[in-house]
């Protein structure tokens, strides 16, 4: 598989499903585990997991972006695009010029991460060091270094960066 961009210790599982691996760019240290489904143009930084049966969707004008130490936990849904249901047809079989389809970017800052079982709706930016808790739906964008849970997600507690940005630049990273 031919990549647009892909550094050192890359990872891809067999059983992953990368629909247009050419417009997938790809950091160092990068692990996609079994069974991901991944239809978006994406950008990956450096030491980043998405975890097994995690699915990112939006098609090839949607895009998700992930920064250095992010991850995605297993089982979470990543919806890029979507179908805008008020007007228009809907399913991928329907020609695009009879849909309204909405193409968003979803992005992970630096030092973010998606738990178990958690859905990012389209057009999300989790700020730097933002996390969601297991089984949360985020509908909107975060603050930098919050803790959010829930259905749709909250803030409950501020993470303490030190100790992160910390051993993020024994491993090279530039703050």
């Amino acid at each position: 598989m031919e990549l647009k961009k892909q550094g050192i210790d890359l990872f891809i599982d067999d059983t992953a499903v990368i629909k247009r691996p050419h417009i997938l760019s790809v950091g160092d240290h990068v692990a996609i585990d079994v069974g991901v489904y991944l239809s978006t143009e994406t950008e990956l930084g450096d030491y980043v997991h998405i975890a097994p049966y995690t699915v990112v969707i939006g098609g090839e004008g949607a895009k998700l972006i992930m920064g250095h130490f992010s991850g995605i936990s297993a089982g979470c849904k990543i919806i890029c695009g979507s179908d805008d249901f008020t007007e228009g047809l809907m399913n991928p079989q329907v020609p695009l010029e009879y849909k309204s389809v909405k193409f968003t970017t979803v992005t992970l800052e630096d030092f973010t991460c998606v738990g178990v079982n958690s859905v990012v709706m389209p057009g999300v930016t989790m700020a730097i060091g933002s996390v969601v808790g297991a089984g949360s739906v985020l509908t909107k964008d975060t603050e930098p270094w919050t803790i959010y849970v829930g259905t749709p997600a909250k803030p409950v507690k501020l993470r303490d960066k030190t100790k992160i940005l910390e051993n993020a630049k024994k491993l090279g990273y530039k703050l």
